[in-house]
């Protein structure tokens, strides 16, 4: 069982910048997919962004291309979401999650989830 931990939300200024953690213990392998998605109060979960473990391939919701970034640290089992020029409109609990294929974390289906870290973003 793969467990994951997010970390960094916090309350940031529209403009500003702000980095996510997700670490990942357990039973972990090197071709998962991980990635981010965030709901906001009275809104569905969203997709965000995902990396392929193994090959470092990225995808971006349109809402948040140029603005963050996803990467991970294969020696840390942890994958990042940079996040720079902050709106309010990206004020959601931000969720990391883990599965074996693409589509099934794409679609809002993956293996594992973490319990969400939150942002907040004032105007």
């Amino acid at each position: 069982q793969v467990q994951l931990v997010e970390s960094g939300g916090g309350l940031v200024q529209a403009g500003g910048s702000l980095r996510l953690s997700c670490a990942a213990s357990g039973r972990t392998f090197s071709n998962y997919v991980m990635g981010w998605f965030r709901q906001a109060p009275g809104k569905e979960r969203e997709f965000v962004a995902i990396i392929n473990w193994s090959s470092g391939s990225t995808y971006y919701a349109d809402s948040v291309k140029g603005r963050f970034t996803i990467s991970r640290d294969n020696a840390q089992n942890t994958v990042y979401l940079q996040m720079n020029s902050l709106k309010p409109a990206d004020t959601a609990v931000y969720y990391c999650a883990a599965g074996r294929t693409l589509i099934k974390v794409r679609i809002g289906t993956p293996d594992y989830w973490g319990q969400g870290t939150q942002v907040t973003v004032s105007s």
